[in-house]
């Protein structure tokens, strides 16, 4: 059970938040997301701000501003580091870490308008891609509080379900939206690592269970997405290190410190790896 909700917690990267293949590509998302990546969580608010102040309508904006709260949370608590998705015992204690409450309100807030934004526009299109993603991802938030800040791994299993049923909806209509094959490959691991029996009571839309086959998706996007593909790095860094693949972890964190050469955390845990060898 423990190595369950291990995997469980890989959730908290995917769909956290971050638009996909087909967003609308404006230079404040980017700007946004490349502080994000670089765990300036300020600066991404900075230019959230002005961004939302321009088009407060775009559900995208309000999903990364969600996904910024989301991760500044987990940052403070610990929760980001890899140890924390290797070690089974950290992941299902029950002892939780102080959440900060005017952070989850801004949190709970941002997703509230990205979710509203998102059905006013799926209302009038209902194939519009951006929405559906964001739908799918305002679930993953959902999930990954629930399950890493309140310990309420049981109950974030809805969330999940959620997510990836947006995620299906939106591949079924373009399954060249790369991004969304990410919460479709953390679906596939977290079922995969389920005791049996516990499949019967938490089934996901088009999930079969395969570790192989969640490999094989998040390699997609860290290959061909477009805004997920630094993310997708992280979680098969995460998978591998929990299949004794540590050579392939460490692959994976490398290109991504390439990249975002500002962020401390994944420094840390490069060099962590590097002291294993």
């Amino acid at each position: 059970m423990h190595r369950f909700w291990a995997a469980a917690a890989l959730l908290l990267l995917a769909a956290a938040g971050l638009p996909g293949q087909n967003a609308n590509g404006t230079p404040a998302i980017h700007q946004a997301l490349e502080r994000l990546y670089s765990f300036d969580f300020a600066g991404t608010h900075r230019i959230l701000d002005r961004h939302l102040t321009e088009k407060p309508d775009d559900p995208l904006g309000y999903m990364v501003r969600a996904s910024a709260y989301l991760f500044s949370e987990l940052h403070r608590l610990g929760i980001l580091e890899a140890e924390f998705f290797v070690d089974d015992e950290r992941i299902t204690a029950k002892k939780k870490g102080r959440p900060d409450e005017e952070v989850k309100r801004a949190m709970q807030e941002a997703l509230a308008q990205a979710r509203r934004h998102a059905e006013v526009r799926l209302e009038a299109n209902p194939r519009d891609e951006d929405a559906l993603f964001t739908m799918s991802a305002v679930s993953g938030i959902e999930t990954d509080y629930a399950a890493l800040v309140e310990k309420r791994q049981l109950g974030s299993l809805a969330y999940a379900r959620q997510s990836q049923k947006f995620a299906v909806r939106l591949l079924d209509q373009n399954p060249h939206y790369y991004d969304a094959y990410l919460t479709a490959g953390v679906s596939e691991y977290l079922v995969g690592s389920m005791p049996f029996f516990m499949r019967w009571f938490a089934r996901f839309d088009r999930v079969k269970g395969s570790k192989k086959q969640a490999v094989e998706n998040l390699k997609l996007v860290a290959q061909s997405g477009t805004y997920l593909r630094p993310f997708a790095k992280i979680l098969l860094s995460i998978i591998y290190l929990r299949e004794k693949r540590p050579e392939e972890s460490e692959r994976m964190l490398r290109e991504f410190a390439c990249e975002y050469p500002d962020n401390p955390l994944i420094r840390r845990e490069l060099a962590r790896l590097e002291r294993r060898h």
